[in-house]
């Protein structure tokens, strides 16, 4: 899962399907979440996931109205389809992403 800059965020989700996970670096629920999604990552390969540390994108937080870490918004064509705050199992993510 690449990391990304909030300036890359546009352009990173308006052409295809693709994931956000937002986090911050001490958040022990985001690592976690993380690594979950660095399982799903695998099996769906054509899935975009990148990462942005919030702590750097409060614009984007206040402009996806992101209100708690982890976070996870599902964008279709640069529209949100989907946020999650809750990771529930590997298996939920995996059948929320391929579904998108």
């Amino acid at each position: 899962m690449n990391e990304i800059e909030p300036n890359e965020i546009l352009d990173y989700v308006k052409k295809e399907k693709s994931a956000i996970f937002f986090h911050t670096p001490l958040c022990g629920t985001c690592k976690v979440g993380r690594r979950m999604l660095e399982i799903v990552e695998m099996t769906l390969p054509n899935m975009k996931i990148a990462s942005c540390n919030i702590n750097t994108a409060s614009e984007i937080a206040s402009a996806y109205n992101i209100e708690s870490v982890p976070c996870l918004i599902v964008f279709s064509e640069g529209t949100v389809k989907e946020k999650v705050y809750a990771f529930q199992s590997v298996d939920y993510l995996y059948s929320l992403l391929k579904a998108e």
